[in-house]
């Protein structure tokens, strides 16, 4: 995979480029100014451009969708549109929660709420997909997934409201 290398241009912007597969150097310099240049620098003299090509936003943007950048944007647009509901939360494992000491799968969550339990975050550090048998602890972060709705009724059950 190609990789972007981006650096800091102290007093003029940030300069983001990339060598091709038969050597090339590729890049875009961002100015803080809005204006934007294209450049290309040939294998035998990779400090010096062979081409540079001032860029407007106009041209930038056609250019994007000459590269196939509208095309990813509507894909993920339409990849957006179709989880529409799909929420993710953040809920905590208080010393006084219904959840202390209890598995997930003592919790019924999913059962009762529709929402899942995709990992716990215990003093930093991530559990993955726990599995039904994992015991909750205060002080736990349960990352969850379902709708919004879901996700107050887990908080519910959490406080036992």
């Amino acid at each position: 995979m190609t990789r972007i290398t981006k650096t800091s241009l102290p007093g003029v912007g940030v300069k983001h480029e990339f060598v091709t597969d038969d050597g090339r150097r590729v890049g875009v310099i961002h100015h803080r100014t809005g204006k934007r240049e294209l450049f290309v620098c040939e294998v035998a003299d990779p400090d010096a451009a062979s081409l540079n090509l001032a860029l407007t936003d106009d041209d930038s943007h056609a250019l994007s969708d000459a590269l196939g950048g509208s095309e990813i944007i509507q894909n993920l647009s339409q990849l957006q549109q179709q989880i529409e509901g799909l929420a993710i939360g953040w809920v905590n494992i208080e010393p006084d929660s219904s959840f202390e000491g209890k598995t997930i799968g003592e919790t019924r969550t999913r059962t009762l709420t529709g929402v899942s339990i995709v990992a716990v975050i215990r003093e930093d550090v991530a559990v993955p997909a726990p599995g039904p048998e994992f015991t909750l602890e205060h002080g736990d972060t349960l990352v969850v997934v379902g709708t919004a709705e879901g996700i107050d009724k887990v908080e519910d059950l959490l406080t036992g409201a």
